[in-house]
């Protein structure tokens, strides 16, 4: 074939591409086809008929990419560029008012313009594009690392492949919300049941599920949309001052937007659509747990910024939970591997949401005093959050007289050792650290797949290994052979062997896996990724000191607390030498070398487009040479760095007289 020929060739495939994508666009986004399905599947059969002649010409973003590829083994992981945190909730008109309240007092003034969203029940992911095309996508995960879902999102058709429009960003990531509308949820559900196999319990549970095949043909076959409502890490000459703005960026760019998004001059605004959706959320085709407020102005938001877990610019503004009626059995107390007692109700079977629901938290005993809840009582209960089981209420009109009252037990209902509650405090604790009930709760934290990921290690195994004394403390699995474990009901040769390697492979593993399996209060996975990385070594956090902690970006005044008291204890200290001792090294992230440079020490915010490096290229050369990077302006920061069309962030700088440096003025300080 001549050169002029393939030339002709290409040049229609790359049409009949940007035509299908057009497409795509008006039926999936828009809801607004121009052209019959006979002349779409036209289009695509002549594109896939010419890829399937010139396969050199075929592109990861062309149409007919969706669906390919082999099934996976297991799905990779992918580390978001900033963390994807999850919102605190609001249930009452006093919530969301006090939210506003704390906004307006950080941000030292008055009134202040919010958007409000619908909260859609769905899988929430983040999508990379970089100069227009899709790269690849991800789940949230712990926040920090997702799963690489990019073949299986690529499935989703309202989620574009490639950008439209003026504005495309060099680099962008955008986040959504994957969902599945109730009536395609129903087929599914119907279709499993004719094949004999579970149907799923809710939208969401179905929208996780299906994106997470890993055959992306079987995705395909499941109907999954999405809508957008954020972004980050933009590397674009447009930079969107508000929240407003920016979706209606992405709407230019061809994400599909939800289109029951409001401007609102102030909370009370919120309050009132709130009631409204309450009551209409069920003429939906898809399913909304509640609202979402964000602060409008990205500028208050930088300023705002974030706890460990979540913007303090955004909450959700949820909806009361569904809720059923069902009776009291009995109410259990069960001990944490804190020791603390937590009252739970044991229920006749029922109902909520989709999930059966047997036992609820009563959460404290001034809780169940509280509601007045009484063994045998008719209760509402419901999930909150949608997630978690409680009582929500007692219907005290059913009552009979032969209710049974609670009372908090004296003695733990574990090892029968006293109870204490401290000044106070509304917890009531086992104050025996030998508890075999706290043993069994710490070693099965211990051994979760976020902490130490200790394959094998399950439920009933640890309480077989805490009941036949082989396991007494965190140190006594490291001390475990393979003929103590056959012993065991049940345990094999071969599965002894597995659970030994399993156990010895588990010695190396990351510092904020280690420091998340302590179990120290208030520190999740999220604060144990902080203090792996600020802190550096296990030496350092042992003898590391409050105020140090305070110092530290994302670390508040409990946390801090609460892990230098974890590390005075003399019996922590003790266990942590004897993990060490069995060879326990928890790896540690390797100090360079930093030369003295005029970036040691100081932290870099960048703002706008540089024309030298790319903004990572950037970022990580402050790094090399000793500083740090901020996403915001705040008072910590010593300079900020600008391109081209830097946006909100030089206001802000100077508003509080940060030091402005140009790319060439950077460039200089670096010295190269």
């Amino acid at each position: 074939m001549s050169g002029e020929r393939r030339e002709e060739v290409h040049r229609e495939i790359e049409r009949l591409r940007e035509l299908i994508h057009h497409h795509d666009y008006l039926y999936y986004v828009l809801g607004a086809p121009e052209i019959s399905d006979a002349e779409y599947d036209a289009l695509f059969r002549r594109l896939s008929e010419l890829e399937r002649e010139f396969p050199e010409f075929v592109t990861p973003d062309s149409p007919t990419q969706r669906v390919g590829g082999k099934p996976l083994e297991e799905f990779a992981s992918i580390t978001h560029s900033r963390a994807m945190l999850s919102l605190d909730n609001a249930f009452t008109e006093e919530d969301i008012r006090n939210f506003d309240r704390r906004v307006k007092r950080m941000l030292g003034t008055g009134e202040i313009s919010y958007v409000l969203e619908l909260k859609i029940d769905g899988l929430a992911v983040n999508l990379r594009y970089e100069n227009g095309a899709l790269v690849h996508g991800a789940t949230r995960g712990d926040g920090f690392t997702g799963e690489d879902v990019t073949q299986n999102l690529k499935t989703v058709k309202s989620i574009p492949l490639r950008l439209r429009g003026n504005q495309v960003p060099t680099v962008v990531e955008v986040q959504g919300e994957v969902f599945m509308n109730k009536t395609d949820f129903e087929k599914l559900n119907e279709d499993r049941k004719r094949k004999d196999e579970p149907p799923f319990a809710n939208t969401r549970n179905a929208a996780a599920g299906s994106l997470r095949q890993l055959d992306p043909a079987i995705t395909a076959q499941r109907k999954l949309d999405i809508f957008v409502y954020g972004a980050f890490l933009i590397e674009s000459n447009y930079r969107p001052a508000t929240h407003w703005e920016l979706l209606r960026w992405l709407k230019d760019l061809g994400f599909k937007v939800n289109s029951h998004v409001y401007l609102l001059k102030n909370i009370e605004e919120a309050i009132t659509l709130h009631e409204e959706w309450e009551k209409k959320r069920k003429e939906l085709p898809y399913e909304i747990d509640g609202l979402v407020v964000k602060v409008n102005e990205i500028a208050y938001q930088e300023i705002l910024g974030s706890t460990t877990r979540s913007p303090r610019w955004a909450i959700a503004y949820k909806f009361e939970p569904t809720h059923a009626l069902t009776r009291v059995l009995d109410i259990e107390v069960n001990v944490g591997r804190t020791g603390t007692l937590t009252p739970v109700a044991v229920l006749e079977p029922v109902e909520v949401g989709g999930v059966v629901v047997r036992r609820a938290t009563l959460h404290n005993e001034d809780e169940v005093k509280r509601k007045d809840v009484r063994i045998g009582d008719w209760v509402i209960v419901g999930r909150a959050g949608e997630v978690i089981p409680e009582v929500i209420r007692v219907v005290k009109e059913s009552r009979t007289g032969e209710e049974k009252a609670f009372t908090m037990p004296m003695i733990c209902p574990a090892c029968s050792s006293r109870v204490v509650r401290e000044e106070g405090e509304v917890a009531v604790k086992c104050v025996n650290i030998n508890c075999p009930a706290q043993v069994k709760e710490k070693i099965k934290h211990w051994a979760s797949r976020d902490a130490m990921d200790i394959e094998g290690l399950g439920e009933k195994l640890v309480e077989q290994l805490v009941d036949t004394g082989l396991v007494r403390t965190i140190p006594d699995l490291y001390r475990l052979k393979r003929e103590d474990l056959e012993r065991l009901e049940r345990m094999g040769k071969k599965s002894a062997d597995n659970l030994v390697r399993a156990i010895e492979a588990s010695k190396d593993r990351e510092m904020a896996r280690f420091i998340y399996g302590l179990g120290i209060r208030y520190v999740g996975e999220f604060v144990a990724r902080i203090l792996a990385e600020k802190v550096g070594s296990l030496e350092k956090l042992m003898r590391i000191k409050r105020e140090e902690l305070l110092q530290i970006e994302g670390i508040g005044p409990k946390v801090a607390e609460a892990v230098e008291q974890f590390f005075l204890n003399p019996q922590n200290q003790k266990m942590i030498l004897e993990l060490k001792d069995l060879g326990v090294r928890p790896r540690e992230k390797k100090e360079e070398v930093v030369p003295e440079t005029p970036l040691r020490g100081k932290t870099f915010v960048f703002s706008g487009t540089l024309s030298r490096f790319s903004r990572k290229e950037a970022e990580e050369l402050v790094k090399k040479y000793g500083g740090e990077i901020a996403a915001s302006v705040s008072s910590r920061v010593d300079y900020l760095v600008i391109g081209e069309n830097p946006g909100s962030k030089l206001d802000m700088a100077r508003q509080k007289n940060v030091p402005i440096l140009t790319e060439e003025e950077f460039y200089r300080l670096l010295k190269l």
